[in-house]
């Protein structure tokens, strides 16, 4: 009985502890990726398109519930880009550490997605969408420290299919 309420309470403390999300990386044929305004707990900050995971849910099954309730799309989740090697604190709760995974995901019909023609920051609570050009693309455009790291990541993936694509 003591182990298993030692067990409990360990899964319990994990649980608190830590915060699994997921975001999409929605990039079209003009090299653009979809990115996120939003305006939350008194906070504006710009992210990549995703959420939180659910108790029950699998990573790929979040995703898609992420940009069915953001945008009203279902998307396919592609390959597996990036999961956050590094610790960071949630900006909205001090408590919980997050650990962030990325995939690439995919929609027939970009042209027909809710979206922005430049950035205008939010002032009360919602959500925008936007392209930005991956060629222009800054880390520092992103608030959150694991975006800021794959907006790093996918500026270097850009400039090896350039090279690739000038060298052949």
């Amino acid at each position: 009985m003591a182990l298993e309420s030692h067990a409990v309470s360990c899964l319990f403390i994990h649980l608190v502890m830590f915060s699994l999300r997921v975001y999409g990386l929605l990039i079209n044929d003009r090299n653009e990726i979809l990115v996120s305004d939003e305006y939350r707990y008194g906070h504006a900050f710009t992210k990549f398109p995703g959420g939180g995971i659910e108790f029950g849910e699998g990573i790929r099954d979040a995703l898609v519930r992420e940009f069915e309730e953001e945008l009203g799309i279902r998307i396919e989740v592609e390959d597996f880009f990036y999961f956050s090697d590094f610790p960071q604190v949630s900006a909205f709760d001090s408590s919980k550490q997050l650990h962030v995974f990325y995939y690439f995901v995919s929609y027939p019909d970009l042209d027909s997605l809710p979206v922005e023609t430049e950035y205008v920051p939010l002032t009360a609570d919602g959500e925008k969408r936007r392209w930005i050009s991956i060629s222009t693309l800054e880390a520092k455009a992103f608030t959150f420290p694991a975006d800021q790291h794959v907006a790093q990541l996918l500026i270097a993936r850009n400039k090896v299919r350039l090279h690739h694509k000038e060298t052949k």
